[in-house]
C-alpha cells in the first residue's frame, strides 16, 4: 500500500483537537502528526493522567484517524538557543520560568526528556499494536543552535568557534538522546535554518557530534533546502538510514522583485518582494516526484506528513488540495525487476 498521508497539526493549534480532527478527516487524511502545543498533545498530562493517552486514541479512532509521530519543535528550539524575549512567546510557562537563559535551556532539556517518555506511553497505547513489542515511536523537533547567529562570517568566524557550538549541542542533547534510547523512541530533527543542522554538511557534522547516536535522525522536509540551493534529493540518499519521518511542504524561489535575497530582507512571509516563500504542496518549485522516488530508493515506509504553510491561501482549501496531491503522487515500489518477465524459464 502507498504510505499513509497525515497532517501536521502545528499550524492548526488555534483549534481544539476535538474540533480539528473531524476537519482533518473531511480533508481526506489518514491521520495526524500531533503538535505538543495547543491541546493537541499534552506531555505532562500524558505522564500524569493514566487515562489521557487512551482517551486520545479513542478520539482519533472516533474520527477514523491514526498517528505515527508527535512533534515538540518549540521546546526543542530552546535547548541550545541564545535565549531572548521571542522564546517566551513559544514556550510553556514552566519552561520559560524566570526567563534566565541557562535555566530556560535546562528546563527545555528536561521537557524534551519528558516528551520521549510521554511518546513511549502514547504509542504503547496505540490500538492494534503487537504485544511484547515496543510500538514504533517518533518525536520530531528542533534543537536550537548557539552558533546560528554566526552564519555569515563577519566578524570572522573560525572553525574553532563553530566547533564549540557543535560541542555545546552534543553536551546538551546526548543526555536527552540517551533517554530517547531508554524509551526506544527516535528523535527526528527537522533540518532547518536556525538549527544546529540546516543543510547536508551541517547535518553530517551534527550527527558526528553526537557520535552517530542511534536515536538521532531527521525529519526530512524539502522546503527548507530548495531555496538555499541545497540538493534535497541528495539529502535523502546521504541519510537514507536516518530519515525517521517526512514532511511534505513546498516552497518557491526566484519570484521576488530583486530587492530581497535568500536571507529574507527582514520582510514578512507573503511580501511580494521576497525571493522565496512557502507554498501549498504542489504549487511551488519542489520536485515531489523526485522526492517520492528517492524515498522509495531509501526504503522509507513511514507517513507523508503535510505541513501546510501558504500565507496566500485559505488553509482548509490548501490542506485539502495538498492531501489530494500527495495521495496521487505516491506509489508502492515494485517488488520485482520490471524486465524479469522477459526471462525464459530454464
Amino acid at each position: 500500500m502507498p504510505r499513509p498521508v497525515t497532517l501536521f497539526t502545528g499550524q492548526w493549534a488555534d483549534l481544539p483537537l476535538v474540533k480539528l480532527l473531524p476537519q482533518v478527516k473531511a480533508m481526506g487524511y489518514d491521520g495526524v502528526e500531533l503538535a505538543c502545543w495547543g491541546d493537541h498533545f499534552e506531555v505532562d498530562r500524558a505522564l500524569a493522567d493514566a487515562g489521557y493517552v487512551k482517551k486520545l486514541w479513542a478520539l482519533l479512532a472516533k474520527n477514523g484517524l491514526t498517528c505515527y509521530a508527535i512533534s515538540n519543535h518549540l521546546v526543542g528550539q530552546a535547548v541550545c538557543d541564545l535565549i531572548d524575549e521571542r522564546h517566551q512567546c513559544i514556550l510553556p510557562a514552566d519552561v520559560w520560568g524566570d526567563g534566565k537563559a541557562e535555566g530556560v535551556r535546562q528546563r527545555a532539556a528536561e521537557k524534551m526528556k519528558a516528551t520521549a517518555r510521554a511518546a513511549r506511553k502514547f504509542f504503547d497505547a496505540k490500538p492494534g499494536r503487537k504485544r511484547g513489542e515496543a510500538a514504533p515511536a517518533v518525536v520530531n523537533g528542533f534543537t536550537g543552535s548557539s552558533i546560528w547567529h554566526a552564519i555569515y562570517a563577519f566578524p570572522p568566524t573560525s572553525q574553532a568557534y563553530l566547533e564549540r557550538g557543535f560541542v555545546d549541542f552534543a553536551t546538551r542533547w546526548l543526555p536527552i538522546l540517551d533517554v530517547f534510547e531508554s524509551e526506544q523512541v527516535n528523535f527526528a530533527l527537522e533540518v532547518h535554518p536556525s538549527e544546529i543542522a540546516f543543510d547536508i554538511a551541517s547535518a553530517k557534522r551534527a550527527l558526528a557530534a553526537v557520535k552517530n547516536h542511534p536515536r538521532f535522525g531527521f525529519n526530512f522536509d524539502p522546503s527548507h533546502f530548495g531555496y538555499q540551493g541545497v540538493d534535497y534529493i541528495k539529502f535523502i540518499h546521504e541519510f537514507s538510514d536516518r530519515i525517521f519521518h517526512c514532511h511534505m511542504k513546498d516552497a518557491w524561489w526566484g519570484h521576488g522583485d530583486g530587492t530581497v535575497g535568500v536571507f529574507g530582507g527582514h520582510t514578512d512571509f507573503t511580501d511580494a518582494r521576497r525571493y522565496w516563500d512557502f507554498r501549498s504542496v504542489g504549487r511551488g518549485d519542489i520536485q515531489f516526484e523526485d522526492v517520492i522516488v528517492a524515498l522509495n530508493d531509501a526504503g522509507y515506509t513511514g507517513p507523508l506528513s503535510v505541513e501546510w504553510e501558504d500565507g496566500r491561501m485559505d488553509r482548509v482549501h490548501g490542506a485539502t488540495e495538498s492531501c489530494e496531491y500527495v495521495r496521487q503522487l505516491d506509489f508502492t515500489p515494485n517488488k520485482a525487476a520490471f524486465d524479469a518477465a522477459f526471462e525464459r524459464k530454464k
